[in-house]
């Protein structure tokens, strides 16, 4: 004779584990902790003061900042190298790809408060030229405001 088998009927577990969770979602915790500082791009310039209103930008808007040096070097805020020094030209180009690209791209000039302003000129032009609309320029706020 043989036994009739028995079965158990097992309940569905409705416990998740979520310690593997919390394991990568601390290590993403770090490790956006240790590149967060790394991603501050650019070329350290003394910006002139000025009372200016600030620039609101959507959250859909990019921005590309031109930078211009003390000694009238132009550097980009984007690609792979931004402390690269770039000629007008090469700005000029690379700007005007991106605004074909992207048209709602903000464009900004930031230049030393000890650059001859014909040079900040020259370049506002050229990107002008560039097919850029509108360039704005990047101040600081004067002290006796702040």
């Amino acid at each position: 004779m043989t036994k009739p088998k028995i079965t158990t009927k097992r309940k569905p577990v409705s416990e998740i584990n979520v310690v593997p969770y919390l394991d990568v979602m601390l290590v993403l915790l770090v490790v956006f902790m240790i590149t967060a500082p790394m991603m501050v791009q650019g070329v350290k310039v003394e910006l002139p003061d000025a009372d200016a209103k600030p620039i609101t930008l959507d959250n859909d808007q990019d921005m590309v900042i031109v930078s211009i040096d003390a000694k009238g070097v132009y550097y980009l805020n984007i690609g792979g190298d931004p402390k690269q020094p770039k000629s007008k030209e090469q700005v000029a180009d690379i700007v005007s790809k991106i605004v074909k690209a992207k048209p709602k791209t903000v464009v900004l000039v930031e230049g030393d408060s000890r650059v001859p302003y014909g040079v900040v000129v020259t370049m506002m032009a050229a990107l002008q030229k560039a097919g850029v609309a509108d360039v704005g320029l990047i101040t600081e706020i004067p002290a006796s405001e702040q």
